[in-house]
């Protein structure tokens, strides 16, 4: 049986891939961007409740990798990641699914060879797996679901 696996390029816009088994890979983003009228958590309810429908999707997953971030550009990226981060832990502890944070540098460099590539490099290394993406952090989610399906195989 094929191990299903979700990627995740967590952010307030979420990039996501997602190997299913017996089917094509599925991807695509989520914005979770706070509403105006909306209290801090919110984003994080969200986060689960489309958690909880990729799920049921998917029927069922064995295996979640996050790309790990050590740096970030503001205190409030750093914030909403690690917000992101425990939601999504605390998701899979809650299921036994087990998961795996994976350098970004490591992403990188599995998808163009270059572990400081920027944002244009990895779309199009994704395009050339055959995956029309628009958005980098779709992109980065694809790299992982690639970098992720080797280290399982």
């Amino acid at each position: 049986m094929t191990a299903v696996i979700l990627a995740l390029d967590l952010g307030t816009t979420t990039g996501w891939a997602l190997r299913p088994t017996g089917g094509p890979i599925a991807h695509g983003w989520i914005s979770l961007k706070g509403g105006r009228y909306e209290g801090g958590g919110m984003r994080y309810l969200r986060f689960s409740r489309w958690l909880n429908e990729i799920y049921g999707t998917a029927g069922d997953i064995n295996a979640v990798y996050f790309e790990e971030v050590r740096r970030h550009a503001s205190t409030d990226a750093a914030h909403v990641y690690g917000g992101l981060m425990a939601t999504l832990t605390a998701w899979c502890e809650s299921r036994n699914i087990p998961y795996q944070g994976v350098p970004v540098g490591t992403i990188k460099r599995h998808a163009t060879g270059k572990g400081n590539a920027d944002k244009a490099a990895v779309m199009q290394a994704v395009r050339d797996r055959g995956h029309p993406v628009t958005d980098d952090n779709e992109a980065d989610a694809l790299a992982l679901l690639h970098c992720a399906l080797e280290q399982e195989a």
